[in-house]
């Protein structure tokens, strides 16, 4: 799972062909500690056919601004550069499966 580094870099990441997740979290968030496993766990069920990026609204204010973040997690699955699903909260790993490949296909 990669963490953000600057706003360039994510732009050019979204523009994937390839479903990116986006985990907009903070270090203070408890939901978002709780996030961490299922993510994990997420990318061991799909591997390469999604990018798994995490994203600290505090360190990166201007992207949560971009993207409307009011709370965290708030998930975004995009796909070249297009919002293809949002969600606030946690999202059990099947849910979250079912969603990509949706998108995905």
């Amino acid at each position: 799972m990669e963490e953000q580094k600057s706003s360039k870099a994510f732009s050019e990441i979204i523009h994937s062909d390839t479903p990116v997740l986006v985990d907009f979290s903070a270090e203070w968030c408890g939901p978002c500690k709780m996030m961490m496993p299922i993510l994990k766990e997420l990318k061991q069920v799909v591997g390469e056919h999604i990018i798994i990026l995490k994203v600290d609204v505090d360190k990166n204010p201007a992207v949560a601004a971009h993207y409307q973040i009011q709370g965290v997690p708030t998930l975004i699955i995009f796909r070249q550069r297009n919002i293809k699903w949002k969600q606030s909260g946690i999202v059990p790993v099947k849910e979250l499966k079912s969603i990509i490949d949706k998108v995905a296909s």
